[in-house]
């Protein structure tokens, strides 16, 4: 998206400290579960909902023999990431074993990817506010597997391992250390999860998981090197993402003006306390011991094979949102609200087509959007269809019913569906537009109230109490402007 100019500058995101400004400094570790049937190197089931242990195969489990075989669709699908964040896509890299214990992670080693990833350098454009557009650098995707998961809540006296987890492909993205406030660390977190349900490379339900961070916060004076950073573990929720980045950062400054030092570590967030806790020590790359997995050959694949997987992409969130300025005549907040999820973008579409689009954006953002929050239901289970809303802005556009009465038609069809023409003619709903009519209506208010007819020739914004009283006294069915030129006539305005 061609962004104002003033969108480019970034805005100053010091804070202030007892002694002085400081600088927030946050890179980012994505994991997003890759949308796929199998698993990264097994055929079982990726399905979410199982019972414990349901969906684990002889290779997730470890067992002796057992040897992983690459699922081509996961390498599809972390290709297709890596050309929607703009990143370069090596057609060469290696699957590493890293070593570590954990009770749910069953070969003693997590096969992922070192030195050599599937996508390398990359970008992402992030709106933070309506002025204010900052460039994030993605420093690479690697694909790997995921653990399993302990349950410590089942039992007294022990915990328990669920392994249906085990093996699900991730993509783990690392964003360079571009980030510089909590409000950039939630708007990247959202623009990367909204790349990534485009292309269908991750539906992005942190409420399950699918999508979760590691936050690597530091503070700085401005201008001086990077300091000593501490990871945020697991984060799964975006609000909850930006208000670890502000806790650990007022953690760090607080110990380093009262002369300490910060360490190294692995921290969770509680968000209950607003505050993040040690975990453990930071542990380096070293201290996993990576080395080239002896039972998988290097990844390769040419060139024809990724022009094939872009040659399939879909249109990606910065050029829709470009292409609303651009077609349809939106505002920059307006094309971005409606670009934000690929279904909203479609159903908006649908709306516009052969219509006014900035009525028909101002209804599916106000309207439907509102109610939509309001009742706590996605788009795709919306009980009005596109179709039904743009009736409704067919009906409008005809005049034959008014803004009044058409959200009260939308309320109808919200609640119990329906032909919005059809629902208009069975309820008597049309507008009135015979003057007659109206101009008996506005006579009796004129006649009965002969005091605000005084005010509104003195002060003509009283206009409007004549223009409401009208309304309601024609059950909000008279056409508004006729009303208007009526009254102006009646009133000598």
């Amino acid at each position: 998206m061609n962004a104002p100019a003033a969108a480019q500058t970034r805005q100053s995101k010091l804070i202030k400290g007892a002694t002085g400004d400081w600088e927030i400094v946050v890179g980012m570790e994505i994991h997003a579960q890759v949308n796929s049937e199998a698993k990264l190197f097994s055929g079982a089931s990726t399905q979410f909902g199982a019972s414990e242990n349901e969906h684990v195969s002889l290779v997730d489990a470890a067992m002796p023999g057992m040897l992983p075989v690459i699922n081509e669709e996961c390498v599809k699908q972390a290709v297709r990431s890596g050309l929607g964040l703009k990143a370069r896509i090596n057609r060469r890299s290696v699957f590493d074993r890293k070593n570590y214990f954990y009770p749910d992670l069953p070969q003693g080693y997590q096969i992922s990817q070192y030195k050599s990833p599937i996508v390398g350098e990359g970008e992402v454009l992030v709106d933070v506010s309506p002025t204010e557009q900052v460039r994030i650098g993605i420093e690479r995707l690697h694909l790997e597997q995921d653990a399993g998961k302990s349950v410590h809540d089942q039992s007294p006296n022990m915990s328990l391992v669920d392994l249906n987890r085990a093996g699900v492909a991730l993509m783990e993205i690392v964003s360079k250390p571009d980030i510089r406030s909590a409000d950039e660390a939630r708007a990247y977190v959202s623009k990367v999860r909204t790349i990534l349900r485009y292309l269908g490379t991750c539906d992005g339900d942190m409420e399950k998981g699918n999508l979760r961070a590691d936050v690597n916060v530091s503070v700085r004076r401005p201008g001086e090197p990077l300091g000593t950073r501490c990871e945020i573990k697991n984060v799964n929720s975006i609000r909850f993402i930006g208000q670890a980045v502000d806790a650990e950062a007022r953690r760090q400054i607080a110990i380093i003006e009262d002369g300490g030092k910060i360490d190294q570590e692995t921290r969770l967030f509680d968000p209950a306390r607003g505050e993040t806790r040690s975990m453990r020590s930071k542990e380096e790359a070293h201290d996993y011991r990576y080395f080239p997995d002896p039972d998988l050959l290097p990844l390769e694949f040419d060139q024809a094979f990724v022009d094939a997987l872009a040659a399939g992409l879909p249109e990606l969130p910065d050029a829709k949102v470009a292409r609303f300025m651009s077609a349809y005549g939106l505002q920059a907040y307006d094309a971005n609200v409606l670009a934000s999820e690929r279904e909203s973008a479609d159903y908006f579409e649908a709306v516009a087509r052969g219509r006014d689009a900035k009525a028909a954006a101002n209804w599916v953002i106000n309207e439907l959007f509102g109610r939509l929050n309001k009742e706590g239901i996605d788009i795709t289970a919306s009980p009005v269809s596109a179709e039904q809303l743009g009736a409704i802005l067919d009906l409008i556009d005809a005049s034959t019913i008014s803004g009044k009465i058409a959200k009260d038609l939308f309320e109808i069809v919200w609640k119990d569906g329906g032909d919005p023409h059809a629902i208009v003619e069975a309820r008597g709903m049309k507008q009135v537009t015979d003057t007659g009519a109206i101009e008996a209506v506005i006579d009796a208010i004129v006649a009965a109230n002969p005091d605000k007819v005084a005010q509104a020739q003195a002060k003509p914004t009283m206009l409007g109490w004549f223009v409401g009283q009208a309304m309601k006294q024609s059950g909000g069915k008279a056409n508004p402007q006729t009303v208007n030129e009526i009254l102006k006539r009646k009133l000598g305005l």
